[in-house]
């Protein structure tokens, strides 16, 4: 099967389950809690007990996908949105509500990113950096798409309704298309067929402490990121701008996010993976910084919403792309398993660690304790690209 076949298919399914699950409750939190009277903290506890879980079992996934490989698991991923967005949708309650989000929990895990990282790895031996660069550019659509179709369905119809529509599109699309394009993700023997020797894989002490490092940087770096999206329009309204101005703002994170990536497809040829990760986790502390420099003023907001999209942007190529020089190909599922286990347990703490510092402290401060961790993150990734300049 053609690779751009393989990556339109794979593309389609990261834009569902992005924008029906991770994305999903961004839009649809609200009508929830008024048709319900559920808590917020009932409503968003749900969901950061789904990315604990997801968090909880990623080196297990990784270890699955390299032995069995990524068809049987993203095929497995898209029925378990199907069953956890079905279970919420058929039968509002929090019990189910509770439940339904900690089979996502699992879903979500098996059917985004890493799953489809690891995959392609597979299937496109060396080409994989370049193919999980495209592959990106869909995902980056996701709440682009669904949000607003998220808002549409659930004024007209309600949200539960929503719901099942999303668990129908897992099946209709999602489940067929992950047993069409994957016949090539065949696990760890086809991996090691596509092995490639630009590098020798880092191996005992090295790889466990250059493993641990990148792990350090991805989840300080997470850490931010989780918990300023959680926020990003009240924290622009706390920091004086109008309704209209956060939400103007809060939306240049979007285009600025995919057209790093487009400027990845295009220059990176030239870029090795950890120059590629210094940009990529290096842009945040300066985006942060710059804001502050600038006074938290309109000007420099929108140089901020911009740096803050293409950061983030560019940090998702950055986590498949350096574990694979870094690290190889053999074992890669279980590796970004390994690596996203911190990452997606901080996430499910982020944002509401986040509303409590904004709590106790003024919105600017908050973001300046933002910029010190993103500033280790970055500190480390600079170490890491010394210590193995790749």
């Amino acid at each position: 099967m053609p690779l751009w076949l393989i990556i339109t298919g794979l593309g389609i399914t990261q834009i569902i389950g992005w924008g029906t699950t991770y994305y999903a409750l961004g839009a649809l939190s609200q009508d929830i809690a008024t048709s319900t009277g559920w808590p917020k903290a009932l409503i968003f506890g749900a969901f950061s007990a789904a990315l604990l879980v997801s968090g909880l079992i990623s080196p297990w996934a990784g270890r699955f996908i390299d032995r069995r490989g990524g068809r049987k698991l993203m095929m497995a991923g898209s029925l378990l949105s199907a069953l956890g967005l079905a279970i919420i949708g058929a039968f509002p309650h929090p019990v189910t509500y509770v439940a339904g989000w900690l089979v996502l929990g699992v879903a979500m895990r098996l059917s985004t990113y890493d799953a489809a990282f690891a995959s392609l790895a597979q299937i496109t031996g060396a080409g994989a950096r370049r193919a999980i660069s495209y592959l990106t550019l869909f995902g980056g659509l996701a709440s682009t798409v669904f949000w607003p179709l998220s808002h549409v369905l659930s004024e007209n119809w309600g949200w539960t309704t929503a719901l099942l529509i999303y668990a129908a599109l897992h099946l209709a699309v999602c489940l067929p298309i992950h047993a069409a394009v994957l016949h090539g993700a065949r696990g760890e023997a086809q991996a090691a067929k596509v092995e490639d020797d630009t590098y020798m894989p880092l191996e005992g002490t090295a790889r466990r402490k250059a493993m641990a490092l990148f792990a350090a940087i991805v989840a300080f770096n997470g850490l931010v990121f989780s918990s300023i999206s959680a926020h990003v329009v009240p924290l622009f309204e706390g920091l004086g701008f109008a309704g209209a101005e956060a939400v103007t703002m809060a939306a240049l994170i979007g285009p600025a996010q995919v057209a790093s990536r487009i400027g990845e497809i295009m220059l990176g040829k030239r870029l090795k993976a950890v120059h590629l990760g210094l940009i990529a986790f290096g842009l945040l502390p300066v985006a942060l910084a710059i804001f502050a420099a600038g006074g938290f003023t309109a000007a420099a907001a929108l140089v901020f919403a911009v740096l803050y999209g293409a950061s983030n942007g560019l940090v998702t190529i950055a986590k498949g792309a350096v574990p694979l020089v870094l690290f190889g190909r053999k074992g890669y599922g279980e590796v970004l398993g390994i690596i996203a286990a911190p990452n997606l347990v901080l996430n499910a703490a982020a944002p509401l660690l986040f509303a409590l510092l904004l709590t106790v402290t003024a919105p600017q401060t908050a973001l300046m304790i933002a910029g010190g961790a993103a500033l280790v993150s970055a500190l480390a990734m600079i170490w890491l690209a010394r210590l193995h300049p790749r």
